[in-house]
Parts: structure tokens; C-alpha cells; sequence
């Protein structure tokens, strides 16, 4: 497993170690329970960093268990697609994954034991009638008229519903609690329906699925969970939880813990809206790399430990609070700076004919992959008589603050020689084309001899052995910090938040792996695409942009 540090003490941890000293408990044993209907967005890295970062911590165990309660919404790709996101993150679940599906015979078996306590009975209420008998905030709701049906009779009807025997949406099976409770969800909640679906684990066993409310906190306990963490929407379904351990028998009854969920700017973290975004041709799927799910935060080039640095600098509080996006993006810049080799990409060429350098020579410079790590060692990249540079680096005229290629001026070439601007070539239409330059062939890593002071230094790549490149570039996929308050949140889409250039690149990142990072001198953090990378296409992705005050003007 990835060597992952200490977090920081919080609320929960300090919980955890009131329980272990007290004896409470002598272990720690927590679960991560993700839903297989959508892909995980960062929002559920904080989970994962969480529930597993204390199991590492605390010398525990934590669990992987599917929450597999709706097949109608579910299928294994997802099921899939959470593995391999909580590997990448560096973690490991203790044993073999988990479903809540696993225990649908025991929580049959709990549903009936609630049933003989008079504690459950079966509704016939349709959904619009229930939520009419429910009443609201500021009204108790009313007993169902089937709320007295004797256990017998309650099991009779109960068993017809697993049999098959009522339509979907005919009745459920309701816990009787309290109809006039402060807390909606302790009015007689649903804890199973009818439902003819088939399971990707149980495939047509049953047609009776259990509740979430009714599933978790049972599964919590048959697992042994000490910790039974999630956020705070869940707060008030805490007494339920624990109505339902405290009515059946069970030997474990775990203890729910709420913390705030993680609101990032910028971004929508309900899966209801993810599901939009790529059901509505918005983004191009689930690992759009525009996205805020794991795939797609992987596939723009986050890293593992940047991910992990971001759970932890942003903490565990009750507090709701919106995340700026720059927190995010200083993790990926601060580990990408670390360990990213340096190349060199054009992404809007301008030509260059260096007008004394031989016409057949290419000659190779030995250039450091890194500025500070000798460790990372030196590669090879060609010079010769024709080069590009981006277009931005060059201009007919500039005052003094420009460190960059203007008219009669002089630059360094990154790891090679000073050149100056002589002449500047339009087309008809009167833009730029071509630049002719000179160089001076004594500067080879050492300042011109005589004195002369050179404005700055800029990228460039050789012309004869580039390599052809594909550059995405992304930029945030909306345009109002919190586009879930929108009516709309569809309407505030960025228009640009993804645009495509063509340039080229050094010829030694024809060999980069997918996923592979670089730090293109001057132009931002980039990686090779995970899905469209090969040999023959290069395709990158930029992370995120250098600081904003990397250039002068």
C-alpha cells in the first residue's frame, strides 16, 4: 500500500480515541459504503481518505461494501469503476469487497423479527397518499389506516410481497415508530418495497429490495463497524438508525457519525447532476477530464498524493463550506513541481529560420529533466537551423518589462543559445508567418562574452524532429462559483472550458505513458491522455496552469 502520513487530529479522531481509551473498543473498524449507481467525484476521496486514513492510522481494518439497495439504478460497471478509483488513491480494503446484497436473507430475517413485534407492518398507501399522511416541518402526520394489522397478518402480507403477489408501488412495509415526530424520517419509514428488477449480485432471487435507512445500519453491525461515519445530510437519520439496532436483535450496534460533505467551487457534487451532465452529451463521460469525479480528475492528470494532500489540508468539521477551487489546484502544482520532468511544447507555433546555423546540422543538447532533482537526470533534444516558438514569445515591438523575443532583441533558447530577432516575415494579410534569426554560437550555456544583456528566456522545439501534438486544455466547466444553486445549473456552463490546439513537441515524448506528467516549460502541467495516447497521436492534457504570476509583461 502507498505510504500515506499521519493526518491531522480532528473531531472524529478525537471520538475514536475517547473510545479506545475507555475501552469502548480495542479496535477500530470503519467501512466505506458507496452506492454502485454513478461514478466517485473528489467528494468521495475525502470519504475514502477518511474512513481508510483512520484504519491505517489506528492499525484497524475498513471495509468496502457496495450499498447495492437499487438494481434499477445500478450495474457492475460502476461496481468496477469504485475499485479501481479506491486503489488509485493508494488504499486497500480489509478482505473481500463487500455488498449490502450479501445480507438480504439476514435483513429478511430482521424485517420479520420487527414484523412479530408488532414494531413493522405492511401499507397500502400509494406514494401520493403517504406523503399526505405524512404531513411536514410544521405538522405531525397521521396514522396510516393499516397501521393496526396484527403481526400475523403483516406476515402473511409480507411474505405475498417476496413471493411476488402485489405490483410494484402496491404496498411496502413500513417501522412504526411515531407518526408526530419532530423528525420526518422516523414517521413511519419505508424500509421495504416491491420491486421487480434484476440484481447484478442476486441477480432474480428477489423482487422485495430493503431501504438504504434500513440496509445500512444493519450491515454496519453484522460487519463489526466501530465508526460508522458519513455526512451531515444524514444527521437526523441518525435516531432511525439506531431504532432499528436498538429493536432487533444484534449484537453490535455501531456508532453514526456525521461531518460536513465536501461543496468545491465550480463544481456539482450530486450524482443526480453528474448523471445529467454525461446522459445530456455535456461532457464527453463519467472520466471527462472537466468532470470532479476520480476518473476524470485522474485522467486531467491529478495524482494520487495530491488528492490525499487536498483531504487532508481541508480537514474533517460540521461546518458546511464551499472549498475554493485554487485549494485544489496548489496540491496538484506543489506535487507536479516536485516530480514532474521538464519538456518543452509549442502549443501555437511561429517559425523560425536561424539564418547563420548550417542548413543539414542537428545538434543534440544535453537539457536537465528538472531544475532542482539531479536525481531525475538529462535527456536529448535536437537544435537545428529551424525551430518554433509559441507566438505569444515574440513581438515587433515591447517595452522594457517584456521579457520576451521583440524586433533587434536578444533571448535565450531554453537549455541552448541566444538568438536575435532580424527580420520579420508577413503574409498578405499582414501576419506574422516567419521570423529569420540569428544565433550567437558561443553562448551555449554561458552568458555573451562582450556583456550584452539578454531580455529572458522562452520554450522552443526543432522543427525537423517535433513531433505533432494535441493539446486540451481545460478550463473550469462553469462559469458561477456555486452552479448548484442555479435554477439551471445546465445554463451556466462554460462555453470554452475545454479548448483544442495543434503544436508539437520535444521528439522524446513520443514515448511518454498514458498518464505520464510534465511540466511544458512556461505553458502549465500536462499529461499524456489516458484514453487516446499512442505512438502515433499525442494527445495531452493540461492539469492545471503555472501561477499566474509566472509571466511578465
Amino acid at each position: 500500500m502507498a505510504d500515506i502520513e499521519t493526518r491531522p487530529t480532528n473531531f472524529i479522531r478525537q471520538i475514536i480515541d475517547a473510545d479506545l481509551a475507555s475501552g469502548k473498543h480495542s479496535a477500530v473498524q470503519t467501512r466505506f459504503p458507496p452506492e454502485p449507481n454513478g461514478y466517485l467525484h473528489i467528494g468521495h476521496a475525502k470519504s475514502i481518505c477518511l474512513n481508510f486514513g483512520i484504519a491505517v492510522d489506528y492499525q484497524g481494518k475498513c471495509n468496502l461494501r457496495f450499498d447495492d439497495t437499487n438494481p434499477e439504478k445500478e450495474n457492475i460497471d460502476f461496481v468496477n469503476s469504485i475499485q479501481k478509483d479506491v486503489n488509485w488513491l493508494g488504499f486497500e480494503w480489509d478482505g473481500a469487497v463487500r455488498y449490502s446484497s450479501d445480507y438480504f436473507d439476514a435483513l429478511y430475517g430482521y424485517a420479520v423479527e420487527l414484523i412479530n413485534k408488532g414494531l413493522a407492518y405492511v401499507c397500502f398507501l400509494n406514494a401520493e397518499e403517504m406523503r399526505q399522511y405524512r404531513g411536514n416541518l410544521t405538522e405531525p402526520g397521521k396514522n396510516s389506516p393499516y397501521r393496526d394489522t396484527t403481526p400475523a397478518e403483516n406476515l402473511a402480507l409480507f411474505e405475498k410481497m417476496r413471493a411476488g403477489g402485489f405490483k410494484e408501488g402496491e404496498c411496502s412495509l413500513r417501522a412504526k415508530i411515531d407518526m408526530t415526530s419532530a423528525f420526518i424520517c422516523m414517521r413511519d419509514p419505508v424500509i421495504y418495497r416491491v420491486k421487480f428488477a434484476h440484481h447484478h449480485q442476486t441477480g432474480d432471487k428477489w423482487c422485495i429490495y430493503p431501504m438504504y435507512d434500513f440496509t445500512h445500519c444493519i450491515s454496519d453491525a453484522l460487519e463489526g463497524i466501530t465508526h460508522s461515519l458519513c455526512t451531515l445530510e444524514f444527521q437526523d437519520n441518525r435516531r432511525l438508525y439506531d431504532w432499528i439496532l436498538d429493536n432487533i436483535t444484534i449484537a453490535c450496534h455501531p456508532q453514526q457519525i456525521e461531518f460536513s460533505r465536501l461543496n468545491l467551487e465550480f463544481q456539482v457534487m450530486s450524482k443526480r447532476k453528474l448523471h445529467t451532465l454525461v446522459e445530456g452529451g455535456h461532457v464527453s463521460g463519467w472520466d471527462d477530464p472537466r468532470m470532479p469525479t476520480i476518473a476524470g480528475l485522474r485522467r486531467r492528470g491529478y495524482t494520487p498524493a495530491s488528492l490525499r494532500e487536498f483531504a487532508k489540508r481541508i480537514g474533517i468539521t460540521k461546518q458546511d463550506n464551499v472549498i475554493e477551487a485554487s485549494a485544489l489546484d496548489s496540491c496538484i502544482r506543489e506535487d507536479l513541481d516536485a516530480h514532474a520532468p521538464r519538456a518543452m511544447a509549442v502549443i501555437d507555433p511561429l517559425k523560425i529560420t536561424i539564418s547563420n546555423y548550417s542548413a543539414d546540422a542537428v545538434e543534440w543538447l544535453d537539457v536537465h529533466n528538472h531544475p532542482k532533482e539531479e536525481s531525475m537526470g538529462s535527456r536529448q533534444v535536437p537544435f537545428g537551423k529551424v525551430i518554433y516558438i509559441d507566438r505569444a514569445d515574440f513581438r515587433e515591438e515591447a517595452n522594457k518589462k517584456y521579457k520576451r523575443m521583440v524586433t533587434g532583441g536578444e533571448v535565450r533558447l531554453r537549455g541552448a543559445y541566444v538568438v536575435r530577432a532580424d527580420e520579420v516575415i508577413k503574409d498578405d494579410a499582414g501576419n506574422i508567418v516567419e521570423l529569420i534569426c540569428s544565433y550567437d554560437p558561443d553562448t551555449l550555456g554561458v552568458n555573451p562574452a562582450d556583456g550584452r544583456k539578454v531580455r529572458g528566456v522562452i520554450h522552443w522545439v526543432e522543427a525537423t524532429q517535433a513531433k505533432a501534438a494535441e493539446f486540451r486544455v481545460y478550463d473550469k466547466l462553469f462559469t458561477v462559483p456555486n452552479p448548484a444553486a442555479e435554477d439551471d445549473f445546465i445554463a451556466v456552463i462554460n462555453a470554452n472550458s475545454l479548448s483544442i490546439k495543434h503544436g508539437f513537441v520535444e521528439p522524446s515524448l513520443a514515448q511518454a505513458k498514458p498518464e505520464q506528467a510534465y511540466q511544458f516549460e512556461r505553458e502549465g502541467y500536462y499529461c499524456a491522455d489516458n484514453q487516446d495516447f499512442t505512438a502515433d497521436k499525442l494527445v495531452f492534457n493540461r492539469t492545471v496552469a503555472l501561477r499566474d504570476t509566472f509571466f511578465e509583461d
